[in-house]
């Protein structure tokens, strides 16, 4: 086949997954405005209704010991590093 009629057909073939028009001819659906967004969206979001092998567990005493050592200044303060920081 000739390199000058597959590339036409290559590109239709290529553009054929680019719109998901499910309208009438060459209009689009404002629902899927944004479809891929939204996927890319949805993928990246924590699932809401998690669920654990074990019961979660926490302890008061150690939460308000944190609290207490915040309030009295005796938290060490992390090094800050600048994003255009080099090594």
């Amino acid at each position: 086949m000739n390199t000058k009629r597959l590339a036409p057909i290559a590109l239709v073939a290529c553009l054929a997954g680019c719109a998901t028009y499910g309208g009438p001819q060459g209009q689009f659906d404002p629902e899927d405005f944004g479809e891929a967004n939204r996927m890319t969206y949805a993928a990246m979001v924590v699932d809401p209704d998690p669920e654990y092998a074990e019961p979660m567990e926490g302890s008061a005493e150690h939460a308000a010991d944190a609290i207490e050592a915040y309030r009295e200044g005796s938290v060490e303060e992390p090094e800050q590093v600048k994003s255009t920081q080099t090594q």
